[in-house]
């Protein structure tokens, strides 16, 4: 379970109910909206090694320049893994073109202290391929999500079949594999069928389920629960 925090005081609340990853973002800002430095720092601090962390590197344009140095900042913070979304160029006006993309990934060099995750996002219509393409950039990690944060979840814009391409893309290539986008309580048994390593969620352990607010205690236990549940049923 990935629950995303933007503060210390989530933070606690998560660790708490035993999430196994606690990621860093400001939900106000977009799909991958980055938090401050020191906010970071502050939480990874507390957790000081008891379960995993990340945190992302901002909503940044596809020029390998630029993400490298989001990234690097991010690093900086001690955080497990950084995270760095493979946006098209122009996306918010429709740009679907992953030709920049793929040459940023090749730009892109190892970071010192940190792991390195890529965001895919299933609403703008990412070729499969493109795990591959994180796979050659030495990436540990591969999740998907969505970007358009208009209510739509991710079973709502990727197909079953897709899903499973993903997860056995990246299995294949030996990279950590997440699902995530607007996920709630009830996206849990069919996506977990699908084997990712962790699915991730926001909105669903928030007041309200609205991903801009406060995390509520009962809704991040909820969820917890439910997982446990589906793999006490797999086991």
């Amino acid at each position: 379970m990935l629950a995303s925090v933007r503060n210390l005081d989530e933070a606690r609340i998560v660790l708490e109910a035993g999430v196994d990853l606690i990621d860093l973002k400001q939900p106000a800002d977009g799909a991958l909206g980055a938090l401050p430095a020191e906010v970071i720092r502050e939480v990874v601090d507390f957790v000081a090694g008891r379960t995993l962390t990340s945190a992302t590197a901002g909503n940044v344009e596809p020029d390998a320049q630029a993400v490298q140095s989001a990234m690097a900042r991010i690093a900086a913070t001690g955080v497990d893994y950084v995270k760095a979304g493979l946006f098209p160029g122009n996306w918010q006006q429709g740009g679907r073109d992953y030709a920049a993309v793929r040459a940023c990934l090749r730009g892109l060099t190892p970071l010192a202290g940190a792991r390195r995750i890529a965001v895919m996002f299933a609403d703008l219509s990412p070729p499969l391929a493109l795990v591959d393409a994180v796979a050659d950039a030495g990436f540990d990690g591969v999740m998907v999500d969505t970007a358009l944060k208009t209510g739509h979840s991710l079973p709502d814009v990727a197909s079953t079949e897709w899903l499973s391409g993903f997860v056995e893309r990246a299995r294949a290539r030996g990279l950590l594999c997440g699902l995530a986008g607007s996920l709630r309580v009830t996206h849990i048994p069919a996506l977990a069928q699908r084997c990712p390593d962790y699915l991730g969620f926001r909105g669903a352990l928030c007041a309200g389920q609205a991903r801009a607010q406060a995390l509520d205690a009962r809704a991040v236990l909820a969820v917890r629960e439910a997982l446990e549940k589906v793999q006490r049923l797999a086991a």
